[in-house]
Protein backbone atom coordinates (compact mmCIF):
# COMPACT_ATOMS: atom_id res chain seq x y z
CA UNK A 1 0.00 0.00 0.00
CA UNK A 2 1.33 3.41 -0.91
CA UNK A 3 2.05 5.99 1.74
CA UNK A 4 -0.69 8.29 0.36
CA UNK A 5 -3.32 5.53 0.66
CA UNK A 6 -2.21 4.80 4.23
CA UNK A 7 -2.52 8.47 5.16
CA UNK A 8 -5.97 8.74 3.54
CA UNK A 9 -7.17 5.58 5.33
CA UNK A 10 -5.90 6.93 8.63
CA UNK A 11 -7.38 10.41 8.04
CA UNK A 12 -10.51 10.03 5.83
CA UNK A 13 -11.23 13.76 6.05
CA UNK A 14 -7.98 14.36 4.20
CA UNK A 15 -9.16 12.18 1.32
CA UNK A 16 -12.38 14.15 1.20
CA UNK A 17 -10.43 17.39 1.17
CA UNK A 18 -8.34 16.18 -1.81
CA UNK A 19 -11.52 15.24 -3.68
CA UNK A 20 -13.00 18.60 -2.73
CA UNK A 21 -9.95 20.31 -4.23
CA UNK A 22 -10.32 18.32 -7.50
CA UNK A 23 -14.00 19.29 -7.71
CA UNK A 24 -12.97 22.81 -6.76
CA UNK A 25 -10.51 23.06 -9.65
CA UNK A 26 -13.25 22.01 -12.05
CA UNK A 27 -15.72 24.48 -10.55
CA UNK A 28 -13.10 27.22 -10.45
CA UNK A 29 -12.47 26.71 -14.17
CA UNK A 30 -16.21 27.06 -14.82
CA UNK A 31 -16.37 30.11 -12.55
CA UNK A 32 -13.40 31.84 -14.21
CA UNK A 33 -14.58 31.02 -17.74
CA UNK A 34 -18.05 32.41 -17.12
CA UNK A 35 -16.78 35.49 -15.24
CA UNK A 36 -14.19 36.28 -17.93
CA UNK A 37 -16.78 35.82 -20.66
CA UNK A 38 -19.20 38.15 -18.86
CA UNK A 39 -16.49 40.78 -18.22
CA UNK A 40 -15.39 40.58 -21.86
CA UNK A 41 -18.97 40.92 -23.10
CA UNK A 42 -19.93 43.78 -20.78
CA UNK A 43 -16.62 45.63 -20.34
CA UNK A 44 -17.18 45.64 -16.56
CA UNK A 45 -13.99 45.04 -14.56
CA UNK A 46 -14.72 46.84 -11.25
CA UNK A 47 -17.40 48.57 -9.21
CA UNK A 48 -20.77 47.38 -8.02
CA UNK A 49 -21.71 45.61 -11.26
CA UNK A 50 -18.81 43.19 -10.98
CA UNK A 51 -20.67 41.73 -7.98
CA UNK A 52 -23.54 40.72 -10.28
CA UNK A 53 -21.21 39.19 -12.85
CA UNK A 54 -19.33 37.32 -10.15
CA UNK A 55 -22.53 36.08 -8.51
CA UNK A 56 -23.71 34.66 -11.84
CA UNK A 57 -20.44 32.84 -12.53
CA UNK A 58 -20.10 31.63 -8.94
CA UNK A 59 -23.71 30.35 -8.92
CA UNK A 60 -23.21 28.32 -12.08
CA UNK A 61 -20.08 26.75 -10.62
CA UNK A 62 -21.83 26.06 -7.30
CA UNK A 63 -24.68 24.22 -9.04
CA UNK A 64 -22.14 21.91 -10.63
CA UNK A 65 -20.40 21.61 -7.27
CA UNK A 66 -23.50 20.30 -5.50
CA UNK A 67 -23.72 17.09 -7.49
CA UNK A 68 -19.98 16.36 -7.61
CA UNK A 69 -19.55 16.96 -3.88
CA UNK A 70 -22.70 15.09 -2.92
CA UNK A 71 -21.93 11.89 -4.83
CA UNK A 72 -18.16 11.81 -5.16
CA UNK A 73 -16.50 13.87 -2.41
CA UNK A 74 -18.81 13.19 0.53
CA UNK A 75 -20.67 10.14 -0.87
CA UNK A 76 -23.98 11.32 0.52
CA UNK A 77 -26.98 9.05 0.15
CA UNK A 78 -30.53 9.94 -0.68
CA UNK A 79 -32.38 11.53 -3.57
CA UNK A 80 -30.56 13.65 -6.13
CA UNK A 81 -32.05 16.79 -4.62
CA UNK A 82 -33.14 16.48 -0.98
CA UNK A 83 -34.97 19.66 0.13
CA UNK A 84 -33.24 20.11 3.52
CA UNK A 85 -29.83 19.20 2.13
CA UNK A 86 -30.29 21.50 -0.85
CA UNK A 87 -31.40 24.40 1.35
CA UNK A 88 -28.37 23.90 3.63
CA UNK A 89 -26.14 23.70 0.55
CA UNK A 90 -27.61 26.92 -0.81
CA UNK A 91 -27.16 28.75 2.52
CA UNK A 92 -23.52 27.67 2.83
CA UNK A 93 -22.98 28.52 -0.85
CA UNK A 94 -24.66 31.92 -0.55
CA UNK A 95 -22.39 32.81 2.34
CA UNK A 96 -19.49 31.58 0.16
CA UNK A 97 -20.78 33.80 -2.65
CA UNK A 98 -20.86 36.82 -0.32
CA UNK A 99 -17.29 36.09 0.80
CA UNK A 100 -16.16 35.57 -2.80
CA UNK A 101 -17.93 38.63 -4.22
CA UNK A 102 -16.88 40.81 -1.28
CA UNK A 103 -13.22 40.04 -1.86
CA UNK A 104 -13.59 40.63 -5.62
CA UNK A 105 -15.40 43.92 -5.07
CA UNK A 106 -12.96 45.13 -2.41
CA UNK A 107 -9.80 44.31 -4.32
CA UNK A 108 -10.98 45.52 -7.73
CA UNK A 109 -12.66 48.68 -6.47
CA UNK A 110 -10.49 49.94 -3.62
CA UNK A 111 -7.01 48.62 -4.39
CA UNK A 112 -5.24 49.73 -7.57
CA UNK A 113 -3.83 47.01 -9.82
CA UNK A 114 -0.39 45.74 -8.80
CA UNK A 115 2.21 43.27 -10.05
CA UNK A 116 2.04 44.77 -13.55
CA UNK A 117 -1.59 43.73 -13.97
CA UNK A 118 -4.12 45.99 -15.64
CA UNK A 119 -7.84 46.43 -15.02
CA UNK A 120 -8.78 45.04 -18.42
CA UNK A 121 -8.41 41.42 -19.40
CA UNK A 122 -6.48 42.00 -22.61
CA UNK A 123 -4.82 45.40 -22.65
CA UNK A 124 -3.33 46.47 -25.96
CA UNK A 125 0.14 47.03 -24.52
CA UNK A 126 2.01 44.43 -22.51
CA UNK A 127 -0.65 41.85 -23.34
CA UNK A 128 1.26 38.84 -22.07
CA UNK A 129 2.25 40.30 -18.71
CA UNK A 130 -1.15 41.68 -17.83
CA UNK A 131 -3.39 39.19 -19.63
CA UNK A 132 -4.68 37.84 -16.35
CA UNK A 133 -6.03 41.21 -15.27
CA UNK A 134 -6.48 42.54 -11.76
CA UNK A 135 -9.99 41.07 -11.49
CA UNK A 136 -8.59 37.58 -12.08
CA UNK A 137 -5.99 38.10 -9.36
CA UNK A 138 -8.80 39.19 -7.03
CA UNK A 139 -10.78 36.12 -8.09
CA UNK A 140 -7.90 33.84 -7.10
CA UNK A 141 -7.76 35.44 -3.64
CA UNK A 142 -11.55 35.24 -3.30
CA UNK A 143 -11.59 31.60 -4.37
CA UNK A 144 -9.04 30.64 -1.71
CA UNK A 145 -11.12 32.19 1.07
CA UNK A 146 -14.46 30.84 -0.10
CA UNK A 147 -12.92 27.37 -0.64
CA UNK A 148 -12.15 27.06 3.08
CA UNK A 149 -15.62 28.25 4.08
CA UNK A 150 -17.41 25.98 1.60
CA UNK A 151 -15.44 22.84 2.52
CA UNK A 152 -16.14 23.25 6.22
CA UNK A 153 -19.80 24.09 5.62
CA UNK A 154 -20.39 21.18 3.25
CA UNK A 155 -18.52 18.67 5.42
CA UNK A 156 -19.98 19.59 8.80
CA UNK A 157 -23.42 20.94 7.88
CA UNK A 158 -24.66 19.79 4.47
CA UNK A 159 -23.21 16.32 3.87
CA UNK A 160 -22.45 15.21 7.43
CA UNK A 161 -23.24 11.59 8.16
Amino acid sequence: MTMIKKIILKYPGLGQFFKFIVVGFMNTAIDFLVLNFLMWQTGIYQGKWIISLNAISFSIAISNSYFWNKYWTFRAKGPAVAPLEMSQFLIVSLIGTVINSGVIFGLTTYIPPAFGLGRELWPVSNALRSAAGWANFAKVMATGLSLIWNFLGYKFVVFRR
